[in-house]
């Protein structure tokens, strides 16, 4: 079996996997986190979405002039795959320690790993497009960006259909130009809330933020870089 046949098969697991359903715990859990939304004022959900919303793309900005551009179209998909573990490998290790340091200082410095966690996960999903060749500088590029964040941190209900739109993103490309940013801010919320809420307790935050860190950027990681596989395979 050739490496091609075999990630064919691993990234159907994948799918079967995404798709499916969730724990009956983290069922439970979306269940009162939609109750607990439902109970927020209309004009917090607007602040909040507004401020993800500015927080992302400045991200996003900043990620483009800092990536360098790769020359990879020579590298056979499974020395891309190399790269692109290896790369995962030190953003874990950094959002490691970033959820360490942040998590000690117990609430402030907790509220400040939001932010920084995001731009180190955007940072590597800009380093994951340019290693799998693909030109981060387009605009179509970047939002393929924010659809990949969207499959790793949305809860089953999203996921099918999200799925849906990046196998098929070669026609999806030309309609998908923008993102809901509501649901974008709600998904991520409700997928990390419960970790972060956590790390917020001094002492103890600081070994919940490396741990829920190293694995955020893990997950996020297996998610891109299937995502690209579909891209480059199809």
């Amino acid at each position: 079996m050739s490496y091609e046949e075999r990630i064919y098969e691993d990234l159907n697991q994948w799918k079967r996997k995404i798709t499916g359903k969730t724990s009956f715990v983290n069922r439970l859990s979306k269940k009162l986190q939609n109750k607990v939304n439902e109970k927020i004022p209309t004009k917090v959900h607007k602040v909040i979405t507004e401020s993800i919303k500015k927080m992302v793309e400045a991200t996003l900005v900043g990620s483009e002039y800092t990536t360098k551009v790769k020359d990879t179209h020579s590298l056979s998909l499974k020395e891309k795959d190399e790269k692109i573990i290896q790369l995962m490998n030190q953003y874990k290790k950094t959002a490691a320690v970033e959820g360490a340091g942040t998590g000690a200082g117990g609430i402030f410095l907790g509220m400040a790993d939001f932010p920084l966690l995001l731009s180190i996960k955007m940072k590597f999903l800009f380093e994951t497009a340019a290693t799998y060749g693909f030109d981060t500088k387009k605009y179509e590029e970047r939002i393929f960006i924010l659809y990949v964040f969207q499959l790793a941190f949305s809860s089953e209900g999203q996921r099918p259909h999200l799925l849906e739109q990046i196998e098929n993103w070669e026609v999806e490309k030309e309609r998908l130009r923008e993102v809901d940013w509501q649901v974008f801010q709600q998904e991520y919320r409700d997928y990390i809330d419960l970790v972060k809420m956590l790390q917020l307790i001094p002492g103890f935050g600081a070994i919940v933020g490396a741990y829920a860190n190293y694995n955020l950027v893990e997950h996020l990681g297996q998610t891109a870089m299937n995502c690209y596989r579909l891209r480059l395979l199809s």
